[in-house]
């Protein structure tokens, strides 16, 4: 499953559509269990890493995306 990671900013409508244009079905979610039991994670850019940060870190996002990364699987960041 791809998820693409909702941490209150960011394209997520427009990434989520470019994987429906490609026939891929992608999950939007901030849900911790959603992105650790994820295949393929996205995290989509706001244009300024300092609030990204801020966000993720407020929603607890950040020790499941390390994680993510740790595992070796696909991961997409866009314009951070």
């Amino acid at each position: 499953m791809i998820v693409i990671v909702d941490y209150g900013m960011g394209n997520l409508r427009s990434v989520q559509k470019g994987f429906e244009r490609i026939g891929s079905k992608a999950l939007v979610s901030r849900d911790t269990k959603d992105i650790n039991s994820a295949t393929k994670l996205v995290l989509p850019g706001v244009g300024t890493f300092p609030e990204c940060m801020k966000n993720l870190a407020n929603f607890g996002l950040i020790e499941s995306i390390l994680d993510f990364l740790k595992s070796g699987k696909p991961f997409l960041g866009i314009c951070l």
